[in-house]
């Protein structure tokens, strides 16, 4: 139990951390790394609570596939960095409401009243045959199913709207352009010149 204790305090004072440097940090390429080091410490948790797939999930898919795109979602926007401070400054008193008002949800959430008997079940040591993969799906498609569908819609609207901030057009901006070419002649492009002059 001292070793689970220890265990719990150091990943959880690692998972604090990591997570304040995902907002504090400027470069987003390092925030994106402390996302993966607060994924990694989640992951620890979860095992400690005795929820296997939650932690191999969050090892397997977010960190090996959604923050692989998350790096290149952002190496590849490019950011302006001045345009970026001037919506922070702008947008920065909504932001402090929508913070208080989550802090205050949170803290509303894990009141001991609420939390009912969420506290034993988690203190609750099951037996070999226990499968919480099955007792998650069971719950995920019966109880949480409008949830589940939703946080899915969300997820698909964030990857639309990250392929368009991509492929934004812009005024320097250079690409192929097919028809142009095609419709070009050797009299638009061909100079000869020679001695007695430039001949087209």
């Amino acid at each position: 139990m001292i070793i689970q204790k220890l265990v719990f305090y150091v990943f959880s004072a690692l998972l604090i951390g990591s997570s304040t440097m995902v907002i504090v940090s400027k470069h987003s390429v390092r925030a994106a790394f402390f996302l993966i080091v607060a994924f990694c410490a989640s992951a620890v948790l979860w095992m400690l609570l005795e929820a296997e797939f939650l932690a191999l999930l969050l090892i397997f898919v977010y960190v090996g596939a959604v923050m692989t795109l998350f790096m290149f979602v952002v190496m590849m926007l490019n950011l302006d960095k001045e345009a970026v401070q001037e919506k922070f400054v702008r947008y920065l008193p909504f932001a402090v409401v929508v913070v208080a008002l989550m802090v205050a949800v949170l803290i509303f959430a894990v009141k001991p009243g609420h939390l009912g008997d969420l506290g034993a079940a988690m203190s609750a040591h099951h037996g070999a045959d226990y499968s919480n993969t099955k007792v998650l799906g069971m719950l995920l498609y019966t109880r949480y199913v409008y949830p589940f569908e939703l946080a899915a819609v969300i997820l698909l609207i964030a990857i639309v709207a990250s392929i368009g901030l991509t492929h934004r057009e812009k005024s320097n901006n250079k690409r192929q352009r097919i028809a142009l070419q095609l419709e070009a002649t050797k009299k638009d492009r061909l100079v000869v010149i020679t001695d007695m002059g430039v001949n087209k």
